[in-house]
């Protein structure tokens, strides 16, 4: 792996998140927020309907780095229909790296949306970690081995800054990676509660699909390019709003 931007040179993962500590300095009212996204070069966010084969082992290993920093992972609920979410940090020694690092071995995940989820994905059956779930749907969830905390939010439709303000207050989140899917990350970049943004590059072409942002913004985002990284064909993009 090469560093483009700054200071060109070799690189590798560990050495670009090794000082990455998104949890020292969250705003007062709300969570620092990052999402990552994978996308091909024509803009898709997923090949048949899933992200996972967009990127290549080594977009796998930013993924997976990325999760060690946080305090929480958060998704949509149809990201987790999609996707089958298991246990977001599942090798022990790496769980023990979060602990050494003051985090909790297991990220809480977050789910956004309804009660319509896979919920005989790994996620829910493995029993490791915990989840909660922000929906304004009625009814409860099923008995599930990975306990998971249902809130409810009034009027049928999730308020996505008082769920950050609500992690942030009650459970002292004080860090967020967010991995989807469109709608979300448009609602996110909406509302200015998107801080970074990490985006992978793939040398694909689909020609079909969603991309990565759905929905008009009511105004243009500006980002600043924090990194740029190459790995054979594929580049790795950090951006800091």
């Amino acid at each position: 792996m090469r560093r483009l931007v700054p200071d060109p040179g070799p690189t590798s993962i560990d050495e670009q998140l090794g000082a990455y500590r998104p949890w020292d300095d969250p705003p007062d009212d709300r969570p620092h927020l990052a999402l990552n996204f994978a996308t091909t070069l024509d803009g898709r966010a997923a090949i048949d309907g899933r992200s996972g084969a967009i990127g290549s082992d080594t977009d796998t290993a930013m993924l997976v780095g990325l999760r060690l920093r946080f305090d929480a992972v958060m998704i949509g609920a149809g990201t987790m229909r999609a996707e089958r979410y298991g246990r977001i940090v599942s090798d022990p020694a790496k769980r023990a790296g979060r602990e050494a690092l003051g985090l909790p071995g297991d990220p809480l995940m977050v789910i956004i949306g309804g009660l319509d989820l896979p919920w005989d994905a790994p996620l829910f059956t493995d029993g490791g970690g915990e989840v909660v779930l922000f929906t304004g749907a009625e009814g409860d969830p099923p008995e599930t081995a990975t306990p998971v905390e249902v809130v409810r939010e009034p009027g049928g439709r999730v308020d996505i800054a008082k769920a950050l303000h609500r992690l942030r207050a009650e459970r002292n989140v004080r860090a967020v990676l967010c991995e989807g899917g469109p709608a979300l990350h448009a609602e996110l970049q909406a509302g200015r509660l998107a801080d970074e943004l990490f985006l992978t590059i793939a040398p694909k072409l689909v020609g079909a699909g969603r991309s990565i942002l759905e929905g008009a913004l009511p105004e243009v985002a500006e980002l600043e390019l924090t990194w740029l990284l190459q790995e054979e064909s594929e580049l790795f993009a950090r951006y800091r709003r």
